[in-house]
């Protein structure tokens, strides 16, 4: 399963997307993962200061 991010937590740092190997995320709002293109590496998980990615 993709990575999933809770935008009430999200504070769109894009932390996540500068280390996504496929570009997978896009930040606006919130960070926002494209389930199609995810290869499910936790690098995202890891890298958010705020805790709001998860794989699940």
């Amino acid at each position: 399963m993709a990575a999933i991010v809770d935008p009430g937590k999200c504070t769109a740092c894009g932390s996540c997307a500068s280390v996504c190997p496929v570009e997978a995320i896009k930040v606006d709002d919130a960070a926002k993962v494209d389930p199609d293109t995810c290869i499910e590496c936790g690098a995202c998980v890891n890298e958010c200061p705020c805790e709001a990615i998860s794989l699940s």
